[in-house]
């Protein structure tokens, strides 16, 4: 017999709330979002229609967190954790001494303390290459201990309709048996590229921004960058491309000859590579428009990490930050993610009877 409960997610590390967008999208309730950065809040109470809470989740208790659900909701806790501690540049570099490792036990206490139905966790795939600090496999074994079935593997986004080439951990974990992502919606063959997601935006020149859409806006270029997209090719790079005179020596050197993508444009025909927090620069990556000189605009790095076309990032062109906004988008779990996950969820509490349907 089924149990006829609400579905209800609480999501730690909530950012801007592309996690709870996709899950709301999919038919799971979010009733509160908790992040330590005051500065997502407008954007994800205004999109997600519920409650922000500004809080570090090492002060936050199990009992505090249940208290957020209705009393015979199903639980589910979702969360992703930052990612910056746990990429290859930064963990060599503060392996000993950045404090955001012990965000993923703090997750597991949580889970521990709150005792969820389903948990989902997202992050940067190179969790699983730590040998000497594996928090990842510490994650999953206190997850297992706690009755847990997990599953893990690593998604590649267009593969789910996101039109980046964006690669992510995720692992979902259920009390109740098995459970696992749904199979890929897309195929190589009908990918979503640049041109499906952006292309038909209205065309804005460098600095500017569009007169129905102030997030459409670009980064300005300095004169000896706008001579470096102009001569910048879709999918090419600096290395051949680029007059001598426009070369940067750092990118010359040695360790500079690998970076061969920055200043360069994205291709119409493929999916974007993955939007990062400098996303909307082009001595970042391959950020520049495929056919305008500039960068692309903040609508666009949106857009590309799937978020609706209207999705609010601040309520008028006075209170736009153009670099805290970047980050945002480049931090931010895709929404069309978060609703796979969402789905995934759901299908499995369905499986085994379990839930509201």
């Amino acid at each position: 017999m089924a149990i006829e409960e609400k579905i209800s997610a609480v999501d730690i590390f909530c950012g801007i709330g592309g996690l709870s967008y996709g899950l709301e999208k999919a038919g799971i309730d979010i009733t509160a979002g908790i992040d330590i950065d005051e500065s997502c809040r407008y954007t994800f109470e205004t999109n997600c229609n519920t409650k922000f809470i500004n809080k570090d989740i090492q002060e936050i208790s199990g009992n505090e967190l249940n208290s957020l659900y209705g009393k015979n909701d199903t639980k589910i806790l979702v969360g992703c954790a930052p990612c910056q501690p746990f990429s290859s540049y930064t963990y060599k570099k503060d392996k000993d001494k950045d404090d955001r490792w012990q965000l993923l036990y703090e997750f597991a206490r949580l889970i521990r303390e709150s005792e969820p139905v389903v948990v989902s966790m997202e992050n940067v795939p190179t969790l699983l290459k730590f040998k000497e600090a594996p928090v990842f496999f510490d994650f999953v074994d206190s997850l297992k201990e706690l009755g847990y079935n997990v599953w893990y593997n690593i998604i590649y986004s267009p593969d789910y309709g996101i039109p980046q080439k964006r690669k992510r951990l995720v692992l979902l974990a259920s009390k109740l048996g098995e459970i696992k992502i749904i199979p890929p919606t897309h195929t190589p063959e009908n990918y979503i590229t640049v041109k499906d997601a952006i292309g038909h935006l209205e065309k804005i020149n460098s600095g500017e921004y569009a007169e129905n859409d102030f997030i459409h806006k670009s980064s300005e270029l300095s004169d000896k960058n706008m001579e470096r997209i102009k001569q910048s090719v879709p999918g090419g790079s600096w290395k051949k491309d680029w007059d001598d005179e426009l070369k940067l020596a750092c990118h010359t050197s040695e360790k500079g000859k690998t970076y061969g993508s920055v200043y360069g444009r994205m291709k119409w025909d493929e999916p974007s590579p993955t939007m990062t927090t400098f996303c909307t620069g082009i001595g970042n990556g391959r950020f520049g428009h495929p056919e305008q000189d500039r960068a692309i605009s903040l609508r666009e790095a949106a857009i590309l990490q799937s978020f609706p076309e209207d999705y609010k990032f601040a309520d008028n062109i006075e209170e736009l930050k153009f670099g805290k906004i970047s980050k945002h988008i480049g931090n931010a779990v895709p929404p069309k993610l978060g609703e796979i996950i969402g789905k995934s969820i759901i299908e499995h509490l369905e499986e085994y009877n379990y839930g509201k349907k």
